[in-house]
């Protein structure tokens, strides 16, 4: 696994070509034939002016943690871009489900049957349909947001079966603090048994092991634009 703590390259353009040819090699050593892996660039609390290099150099797929930070700076940079695919990546508030769904592409943080029904409750009303991973608490850490493993089940058979809901696959962010790779084989075998084909699993500095466990989309920010700005 190398270091989170690794000298980014001197340009966005050097860091964001640096990221896809590890991303390229972690494909080729994984055990078995990789999945194509979609780059997130984890822009929360940056600004344009450090996104628009990113952009400039080709990258379009981009993930927010806060629907108003996002608010704030996507529109106009959408307009300028808008082939641009906006994830949201962080926690999502039910009375928020309606800016995420007109502002988001894909939505990686459904975690509750709350949030679950006001998301059915707002694309029926919007017709708006991001695609949504649902978010797994593979350690079952109390100050985490998602469903543990043991409920992944029905709540994946509530969102996908019963509310209808576009639901493409599922998230985690293992603990800090442990080897990150069983949580990832755990959300792999989750997605395998529920027919889910996408895993968004996998950040700066740990996306090689997720995508040896067939990450299909990693988010990837302090080893693109460096240690993030305080908010």
């Amino acid at each position: 696994m190398s270091s989170v703590h690794e000298q980014i390259p001197a340009t966005p353009a050097a860091a964001l070509a640096h990221i896809l040819t590890r991303i390229a090699q972690a494909r080729k050593s994984a055990v078995a034939p990789a999945a194509p892996v979609t780059l997130i660039a984890v822009s929360k609390t940056h600004g344009p002016e450090k996104i628009r290099p990113l952009l400039e150099a080709g990258q379009r797929v981009f993930g927010e943690n806060r629907v108003q930070e996002a608010k704030a700076k996507w529109p106009a940079l959408k307009a300028d871009y808008p082939d641009v695919e906006l994830h949201l990546i962080g926690p999502l508030q039910s009375n928020k489900t309606r800016e995420a769904l007109e502002l988001f592409d894909v939505i990686h943080a459904l975690d509750r049957p709350k949030l679950a029904q006001a998301l059915a409750a707002e694309m029926e009303k919007t017709g708006r349909r991001p695609k949504l991973f649902i978010q797994v608490n593979t350690g079952e850490e109390p100050q985490k947001a998602g469903v543990a493993p043991t409920e992944a089940p029905g709540f994946i058979a509530l969102c996908r079966d019963d509310l209808k809901l576009p639901v493409v696959g599922l998230m985690c962010i293992p603990p800090a603090d442990e080897n990150p790779a069983p949580h990832f084989a755990l959300l792999a075998k989750l997605a395998r048994e529920h027919s889910l084909k996408e895993l968004s699993m996998g950040m700066s500095g740990d996306f090689e092991t997720a995508i040896r466990f067939g990450a299909t989309y990693v988010r990837v920010g302090s080893a693109l634009f460096g240690a993030r700005t305080a908010h």
